[in-house]
């Protein structure tokens, strides 16, 4: 009896799964350019984009659902477009990328230095332009436009904690090293799916900034 309820399930959640991927795939991405390729590996070129993103702090997990909350509050109408609040369509992937702490002198140690400072980022969809777009009424959401750009990526499934993404940058890393390609950014990890999607059909990528 409790297998056959445990199938049930499962194949409740994959139906449910199905239909969510059916969901993301209509929802719309950025456009970039593949300018080298192999395996599960792209560099990829990605025109100006116009995004929104928050910077929040604390490790990756909490960074990631606060500055979901944020920006998911502003696109569902927590705005001023003309004359009126205004819904932004949902574009995926949701991007999280550290935020690189200059040094400074002198150098000082302090309670919470085991915390970092994030930035979670969605593209805005293409129909808006920095003029056209709706304006956040939270001050922390700020709207960039993001010149082009060259990115290393690695594709992945399965879940993103840091033992993952640990191992998926250093695959990444050693295929830039065979490439001759030199990062200008930290990685940074972008999520395609809702976290109730099954591991195995999540689309994952880590992602790190090179020079063109």
């Amino acid at each position: 009896m409790q297998i056959k309820i445990i199938l049930h399930l499962i194949v409740f959640s994959t139906l449910i799964t199905i239909n969510n991927i059916r969901d993301v795939m209509a929802i719309e991405e950025p456009k970039f350019e593949v300018v080298r390729n192999f395996d599960a590996f792209e560099l990829r070129k990605y025109p100006p984009l116009l995004i929104a993103e928050v910077t929040v702090s604390g490790d990756r997990g909490e960074a990631s659902s606060a500055g979901f909350r944020k920006i998911a509050d502003f696109i569902f109408g927590n705005n001023t477009g003309v004359g009126k609040q205004s819904k932004i369509d949902m574009t995926v992937p949701v991007v999280v990328e550290p935020i690189k702490i200059e040094m400074t002198a002198p150098v000082t140690i302090q309670a919470s230095s085991n915390e970092k400072s994030w930035k979670v980022q969605f593209v805005m969809p293409s129909q808006f332009t920095l003029e056209s777009l709706p304006k956040p009424n939270n001050e922390e959401v700020k709207i960039v436009v993001v010149p082009e750009k060259y990115y290393a990526v690695i594709k992945f499934s399965g879940f993103t904690g840091d033992e993952s993404v640990a191992e998926n940058t250093t695959y990444l890393k050693a295929w830039m090293a065979r490439e001759r390609l030199t990062a200008i950014g930290l990685p940074r990890l972008a999520r395609y799916n809702p976290p109730w999607t099954l591991p195995f059909w999540r689309r994952n990528e880590i992602q790190i900034e090179v020079t063109p």
